[in-house]
């Protein structure tokens, strides 16, 4: 092997280990962040849900679906209290 085919060679090992490591990925948002929006998201989903169901399909008022009493109620029609 002559010098310049060497050291092609050499150059191509080099490229090739380069390709094979992976890039450190860095996170704009964290992965414990990310699970905490998700959280949030399902809650507020949830909520919702709930006051347009309650408010608008239904004949009460949507913002009572926040209050404790109106809670307490529809567990005393399930349970049959």
């Amino acid at each position: 092997m002559d010098a310049s085919t060497q050291k092609q060679h050499t150059n191509d090992e080099q490229s090739s280990k380069r390709q094979n490591r992976k890039k450190a990925r860095v996170r704009l948002i964290p992965i414990w962040l990310r699970l905490l929006i998700v959280l949030a998201l399902l809650i507020l989903s949830l909520i919702v849900g709930a006051m347009i169901g309650y408010g608008v399909l239904g004949d009460g008022k949507a913002l009572d679906v926040l209050k404790k009493s109106t809670w307490q109620h529809i567990v005393d029609i399930v349970v049959g209290d």
